[in-house]
């Protein structure tokens, strides 16, 4: 058994060599023979392109790209590369088709797609790798869908892989509208565009037409030519509004285009889009419109009217529809109460002063205030009964009042029947003691009655006619039992309506009350003249009418130097004329026409006096050559015996002038023809003026031990020529009215009353008696001057010291 395996061991070795060694020359073949390439799938490796493989799984290639793909299979060989070919399907450009079916064959490949070399196959010829390269789309495909078909060896029949795994979606590239500097730019131009468009769209539109007519009529000469510029387009207010705002939504919608394309990105071109629209679009356009929109206007208008033009076949239609809806544009119009509000609020702002301000607002609201308003009631008025007789008393107190017009009662004060006109007593004599009823009657002026409730407006209408300037306030009273009846409120005036236009009090020199509502009193005037102080009978031994002795009283005061204020205050200068031996009175003789008692003044014969001719005429008969001549009432002579400083004045030639007056006004001087031929009325001009530094700066005790001493000596006669009257001041009367002025301006301390320092200056010379001079000089309610306080301190008893018998301020 072991002799017959040792003989066959050679020829089986050499069997195997054999079979090792054929087996070694036939290798490659030997896999071909042994299995079929079968491609079981595919995967995406690498793309130099953009790729997405969504959640459906189909792969997404971008065109144009080269691309690597991972093949799956059995038995790969680098040859299996050309049992692979895309195929595409028939409508792949229709929607839809990237998911639809295939129905197409794998007969003919696709032209959009080609493999390109053998593939890479791995150790086990299970994977290899193969490069693809895609092809650009068509200009109207936006997308392809391709299909993995494969050979199969032993039919050598070309079928579809896998309707799912198979497939291969190739889109279109992403390609920008414009340059990139080109796209910059336009983006640039078209926020610039934007920010136009919404400026303009606040300035020009809230530029109203009212406001440029009035901008054209007094603006300054630039916003007149703005204003010309703008007025025609801005009279087409819902077209230029319709332009502006398609303009501004077209520029804006752009500009989010352009955007997105630029940054490929929505996201970041809608945050782009609005934060340069929001800032340079609306927020710096608008701020600056808003403040010079007319300027900014009329510089773009040419532009304005260019896309005016372009967007008028969809702006127009629309502007002509609104026009018909919501009517023609008229502008902002303010009411009277608006107007006055926005004058209130500007008044920071506008140029007005506060009394241009207050005539504007009283103006505008004339129409809502009525006479009631404004009025003066009836008990502060002041009215006069019609059985009045106008006397010095009654005329007086009409003067005092201050009134032009004044309102004439018959009966009762609401019983208004007749209107006073003060000049109308131009002619009127106070001695005549005419009645007022004749007065009123003989002019018949009209007496306008008005309602309560009428309008400032209507009154000033009334007011403007000319009928009269003050009206009756009356309303008809229907309260309680009876019949109604009109009942009388007030007064009102022209000046009260003026007053209420300007808002502000308009005050004369004879106003008492600031305003007759509020009843506030003015401030004293002490100028104003109160002729009170003539209304009663004196105690002179000669009657005279209150108007003469007011007459003489002011020529005094204003005429002669030694009578002025400064020298001798009002109220003693009164109460020397109103002494019961001042005013003197000659009666004329006509049997005896030299009687010495007709001498006034004799030449060469001392007196101490000064005389003022009130009434009458006197024969002046002066210088060496005796030259005579006539004068009448108010001539006055012997100024120098007042304030005579020598014994003898001077006996040379002197001129003589003198002055008529009337009694209430001073009228021009009237000289007699023979003036430059007669004596001074003073002894020389000089004089005076001696007199006036006499006067302030002499001591009380000079002027007392100095009246004895001086004398003055005429050098002219004065001779009553018919009934005389006539003012004669003593010296002595005239140095005590000194010392009283003096008293009366100087303020005393009670230690320098009841010790005085001079014991020579307690008794005075008793020529003339002034009582209680220094007391009560306080002035009343509504400011009287000295001459009311004169009269007040008459009628009250003088007080007196406790070792004096007389009273304390007594002269």
């Amino acid at each position: 058994m072991a002799t017959d395996s040792s003989g066959l061991g050679f020829p089986l070795t050499l069997f195997v060599f054999f079979c090792v060694f054929a087996g070694s020359e036939a290798e490659p073949a030997v896999p071909e023979s042994r299995g079929v390439t079968r491609i079981l799938g595919m995967r995406l490796d690498l793309s130099d392109r953009p790729v997405e493989i969504p959640k459906t799984g189909v792969i997404q290639v971008t065109e144009g790209s080269n691309i690597l793909f991972r093949f799956y299979g059995l038995h790969l060989f680098p040859k299996s590369s050309e049992l692979i070919r895309f195929v595409s399907n028939k409508d792949d450009d229709e929607p839809g088709a990237v998911d639809g079916p295939f129905n197409g064959t794998c007969l003919e490949p696709a032209e959009g797609i080609s493999v390109k070399g053998h593939m890479q196959v791995s150790n086990q010829n299970t994977t290899g790798l193969l490069n693809i390269t895609v092809k650009q789309l068509r200009k109207s495909e936006a997308h392809k869908v391709f299909w993995l078909c494969v050979l199969d060896p032993q039919d050598q029949r070309w079928s579809l892989l896998d309707e799912r795994d198979g497939r291969l979606v190739v889109v279109e590239v992403e390609k920008s509208l414009l340059p990139t500097w080109l796209q910059v730019i336009l983006i640039i131009c078209l926020l610039v565009l934007s920010g136009m468009f919404s400026g303009l769209n606040l300035g020009l539109m809230a530029l109203d037409p009212m406001e440029l007519r009035i901008v054209q009529s007094c603006g300054t000469e630039k916003e007149r030519k703005y204003a010309r510029k703008i007025e025609p387009i801005r009279r087409k207010g819902n077209y230029l509004l319709c332009s502006l705002l398609l303009g501004n939504v077209l520029v804006n919608t752009t500009l989010t285009i352009l955007l997105d394309d630029l940054t490929k990105s929505g996201l970041g071109a809608v945050i782009a889009s609005t934060v340069g629209i929001v800032i340079f679009g609306e927020i710096v356009p608008q701020a600056l419109c808003s403040r010079h929109g007319l300027a900014v206007g009329a510089n773009t208008i040419v532009l304005t009217k260019l896309f005016m033009l372009l967007t008028f076949p969809l702006s127009w239609p629309i502007s002509k529809l609104l026009d018909c809806v919501l009517g023609q544009e008229i502008g902002t119009v303010y009411n009277r109460e608006k107007l006055v509000e926005m004058l209130k609020v500007t008044e920071p702002y506008n140029d007005l002063v506060k009394e241009e301000l207050n005539m504007i607002q009283g103006a505008l609201e004339l129409r809502t205030k009525t006479v009631e308003d404004v009025m003066t009631p009836l008990d502060n008025c002041f009215t006069i009964g019609s059985d009045a007789v106008l006397d010095f008393n009654t005329m007086s107190e009409i003067m005092e009042s201050g009134y032009t017009r004044i309102p004439v009662y018959e009966g009762e004060r609401s019983n208004i029947v007749d209107i006073l006109f003060v000049k109308d007593l131009a002619f009127v004599d106070p001695d005549d003691c005419t009645t007022l009823k004749t007065i009123t009657k003989f002019y018949s002026r009209p007496v306008h009655f008005v309602f309560h409730d009428t309008k400032l407006d209507a009154m000033l209408e009334e007011f403007k006619k000319g009928k009269s300037h003050l009206a009756i306030v009356q309303k008809v009273n229907n309260e309680g039992e009876g019949d109604p009846f009109y009942e009388v409120l007030g007064l009102v005036t022209l000046e009260d309506v003026i007053e209420e236009i300007i808002k502000s009090e308009i005050l004369d020199e004879s106003d008492q009350y600031t305003d007759n509502r509020t009843r506030i009193k003015v401030a004293p005037n002490k100028n104003k003249r109160d002729f009170s102080a003539f209304k009663n009978e004196n105690e002179s031994k000669v009657k005279i009418s209150p108007q003469l002795l007011l007459a003489a009283h002011r020529f005094l005061a204003t005429e002669v130097n030694l009578f002025s204020p400064s020298q001798i205050s009002e109220k003693v200068l009164l109460r020397i004329l109103r002494h019961h031996d001042v005013v003197q009175e000659i009666k004329f003789n006509e049997n005896d026409k030299r009687s010495p008692q007709h001498y006034i003044y004799q030449k060469g014969k001392a007196v101490d006096y000064f005389i003022l001719i009130l009434q009458g005429r006197v024969e002046v008969e002066a210088g060496n050559e005796n030259m005579k001549f006539e004068t009448g009432p108010f001539s006055y002579f012997g100024v120098m015996a007042l304030s005579a400083s020598t014994t003898v004045a001077a006996p040379r030639p002197r001129l003589l002038s003198f002055k008529r007056f009337s009694l209430f006004s001073r009228l021009p001087e009237i000289r007699s023809p023979s003036h430059l031929s007669g004596l001074n009325r003073t002894a020389s001009l000089s004089g005076t003026d001696r007199t006036d530094s006499l006067a302030i700066s002499g001591s009380n005790s000079q002027l007392n031990n100095s009246v004895s001493l001086q004398q003055y000596i005429p050098d002219f006669n004065v001779r009553a020529l018919t009934d005389l009257q006539f003012v004669k001041v003593t010296r002595a009367q005239y140095q005590n009215g000194l010392i009283a002025s003096r008293l009366d301006s100087t303020p005393q301390s009670p230690e320098s009353v009841h010790h005085p320092a001079h014991p020579e200056e307690d008794t005075l010379p008793a020529n003339i008696t002034i009582t209680d001079l220094g007391a009560d000089s306080t002035p009343m309610e509504n400011g009287p001057d000295e001459t009311t306080l004169l009269l007040l301190n008459e009628q009250t008893p003088a007080p007196t010291a406790n070792h004096h018998s007389q009273p304390e301020n007594s002269v």
